[in-house]
């Protein structure tokens, strides 16, 4: 990446950010899904201890309410916990954005108040990914509280590796322009499901892999009524299945997430659901 690249993307990442609206998924797409990064065939950039504009990314700060030992889980809400539903799911890649199968995660974050359990475990949970490098987390969009931003706190490690501490954050959000220790670089994408929330990221740890042309994939019980490869127009009402493919205003697509196709679910504007070709 030139000089003049990379200050065109910090300048929209900031002119975006000061407008309190989301930067073009073109710019915030690539950081947070590292599976689009790999199409050309280069390398992923770490995360977080990656190298964007002129700028290293520093590991992002655990804060003071960290809690060791806790509980192995996917899912951090109950019935009768308020907030709003939010799911997020992702990879974890290695350098040649290969899946890390049993990569740790541990997540911890603020309830819808902003406060922190501190005497118990609520909303923190850890899990470790599968074959395919995939986690998913079942949680709520959590509160806001002073000096800070909306944001997730998660360590990642993978076997035998260092810990990676780092924290996830949420697109147009008013207080990411004045949170210092905010970074655009670790931004979910997000999207609405009804009353509920959709977000994605993927994780790029420094392990060695050698590069092949596998790419991780998900199984679904769900039945298919996708199209074989080659494919044919995306249309709503669609069941697709991970590697499906499809053409949406003359140009290919793949599959990423097994889903039932939706309106505004569109290749093009759902860059966590599918992949140009």
């Amino acid at each position: 990446m030139d000089e003049e690249n990379k200050l065109s993307r910090k300048t929209v990442l900031k002119a975006a950010l000061a407008a309190g609206v989301a930067a073009p998924v073109a710019l915030l797409g690539g950081p947070a899904l590292a599976r689009a990064n790999a199409v050309g065939g280069t390398a992923p950039e770490l995360t977080p201890a990656c190298h964007d504009d002129d700028d290293p990314t520093i590991e992002q700060t655990e804060g003071p309410y960290f809690k060791p030992n806790s509980p192995e889980r996917t899912n951090l809400v109950t019935p009768g916990t308020q907030g709003t539903r939010l799911t997020v799911t992702g990879y974890v890649f290695g350098r040649a954005c290969l899946p890390v199968n049993r990569a740790l995660l541990d997540f911890w974050q603020a309830d819808v108040n902003g406060a922190y359990d501190n005497t118990g475990y609520t909303f923190r949970g850890h899990q470790y990914t599968n074959a395919q490098g995939a986690f998913t987390l079942s949680t709520i969009v959590p509160g806001l509280y002073p000096g800070r931003t909306r944001h997730i706190h998660v360590k990642v490690q993978a076997p035998g590796r260092p810990v990676v501490t780092t924290q996830l954050y949420f697109p147009g959000e008013p207080r990411n322009n004045t949170d210092t220790i905010f970074d655009a670089r670790l931004l979910m994408t997000v999207r609405d499901n009804g009353s509920a929330k959709e977000a994605a990221f993927d994780f790029v740890l420094d392990v060695a892999q050698t590069p092949t042309s596998t790419r991780p994939t998900q199984t679904s019980s769900t039945p298919t009524t996708s199209t074989p490869p080659g494919g044919t127009s995306w249309a709503v009402g669609t069941a697709y299945t991970a590697g499906a493919r499809v053409t949406y205003g003359g140009r290919g697509y793949v599959c990423l997430q097994a889903h039932t196709a939706q309106p505004g679910w569109e290749p093009p504007a759902v860059p966590a659901l599918w992949r140009a070709e």
